[in-house]
């Protein structure tokens, strides 16, 4: 480190160890959570399959690092890694070599997200969802993506009807409702039942004018993971496309596209792919570029520059990425992100949060807080009501002194289809959360 930095690398991390109680600056040493070649084998009922575990310490041991890797975790409870997603001590390294950079120029360590890295970022995230790389592009976030698919689909001229649910994102709501008030589609929405998508009701509403099916793959209510290969084979057999809202799933559960039948499908990166606001990834299956997803958006980041003039790139960077510049800032977090989840490995990453989500759905409702997430349901969100919200809220601030979980009002469809409002609780489980963490949880609202 040069003296030209007034802040330097060991006085921000010797401010934040002392800020979070933990040594942050010995956790930066080195890269935590190496590779390893042993194996053992971890069963998962949710979804019926074996989990292999591989690591070079016991599964425990693992995950006693990954906590130790963010700070928040020692510092306070946060069973909201649905909403957002701390940074773990690799990030604030990596955030600090950046600012360096944007201070001070290249040099020691220092430099840009560099295509290079916007390469791999775009690499680890289709290893995520079972991709290719030049399927995917950057976008500002989840809702970004959407429509980008949206306006490509050339809604406005060709019209159709759009079929989705009621355990959908709000903001995916929102746009299909302005759509439909603009007289451009014909909005169809499945309302659940038991906080769950019935596939028949799904069959009722598809059919040979449905342009598009669109659905959280998995519900930010309550962790619910739809029957996606069930829809995509209903969807497609109308000649329908499937647009997947993922980033409640990418990250922390198993997903693969292809096997899916999702054709395009976007995520934000602040939850848990561990980044921050402001940068997001885009998939739009390969046979569909171009020709049945246009490009509708122009920038400098879709075309390289010559004597001759613009030439659009390859895949759908040339296509859909219709900006000309983005947060390197978010990118360079993403990337972070993305390197950890790699590290720790998705099957593992499920196992942990599977632990401590099965030990609420059985001790919650034993309090007074019925569970509305499936028990055999295979993410790491778990959704609670309250009948009394205030108080709930006011023993959680009595016992950590700041808000430790998401508290929501959503909509309950009941027996006579009629929608009624409820408040609840949603947990989102993550690496660095511990037994220790659901002991305290629990032992507040008791």
């Amino acid at each position: 480190m040069t003296r030209e930095s007034e802040i330097t690398r060991r006085k921000f991390l010797g401010r934040v160890a002392t800020t979070s109680g933990v040594a942050l600056a010995s956790s930066c040493q080195s890269t935590p959570l190496g590779n390893s070649e042993s194996a053992d084998l971890v069963s998962d009922p949710a979804t019926d399959t074996a989990i292999t575990s591989t690591s070079e310490k016991s599964f425990e041991e693992k995950f006693a690092d990954a906590r130790a890797d963010f700070p928040r975790a020692a510092r306070k409870l946060w069973l909201a890694a649905s909403e957002t997603h701390p940074f773990n001590v690799n990030t604030l390294r990596a955030l600090e070599e950046y600012a360096e950079y944007r201070a001070l120029g290249p040099g020691d360590g220092r430099q840009s997200f560099t295509s290079e890295m916007q390469n791999e970022a775009k690499s680890r995230f289709a290893g995520l969802i079972g991709a290719e790389p030049d399927e995917l592009a950057f976008v500002l976030s989840t809702t970004d993506g959407e429509n980008v698919v949206v306006a490509g689909l050339d809604l406005e001229e060709k019209g159709g009807n759009i079929v989705i649910d009621d355990l959908h994102f709000a903001a995916s709501e929102y746009l299909y409702t302005m759509l439909e008030k603009l007289g451009h589609i014909e909005l169809r929405v499945v309302k659940h039942k038991n906080w769950q998508v019935d596939i028949e009701d799904m069959a009722a509403a598809i059919d040979q004018d449905t342009r598009l099916v669109s659905m959280a793959l998995v519900s930010n209510i309550n962790g619910y993971m739809h029957e996606v290969k069930a829809i995509s084979d209903l969807a497609h057999a109308h000649g329908a496309l499937v647009y997947g809202d993922i980033i409640q799933g990418v990250g922390c559960c198993p997903i693969d596209v292809k096997t899916m039948g999702i054709d395009c499908c976007a995520s934000s990166s602040y939850k848990w792919l561990m980044g921050d606001f402001g940068l997001g990834f885009l998939y739009v299956d390969r046979r569909l570029h171009g020709d049945v997803i246009k490009q509708t958006r122009y920038g400098l980041r879709q075309v390289t520059m010559s004597e001759g003039g613009f030439e659009l790139k390859e895949g759908a960077a040339g296509l859909y990425e219709g900006t000309t510049t983005f947060s390197y800032l978010s990118g360079v977090a993403v990337l972070e992100g993305l390197r950890y989840i790699d590290r720790l490995g998705i099957p593992d990453i499920r196992s942990h949060a599977k632990r401590l989500t099965d030990r609420l759905q059985k001790e919650m409702p034993a309090l007074g807080y019925p569970s509305i997430t499936p028990l055999d349901n295979p993410t790491p969100i778990v959704s609670f009501l309250t009948s009394d919200p205030e108080t709930t809220r006011a023993k959680l601030d009595r016992a950590f002194g700041e808000r430790v979980v998401s508290i929501r009002n959503w909509h309950l469809t009941d027996a006579d289809g009629q929608p009624k409002q409820v408040t609840g609780m949603r947990c989102g489980i993550s690496v660095y959360n511990n037994h220790d963490d659901i002991d305290a949880f629990l032992t507040a609202l008791a």
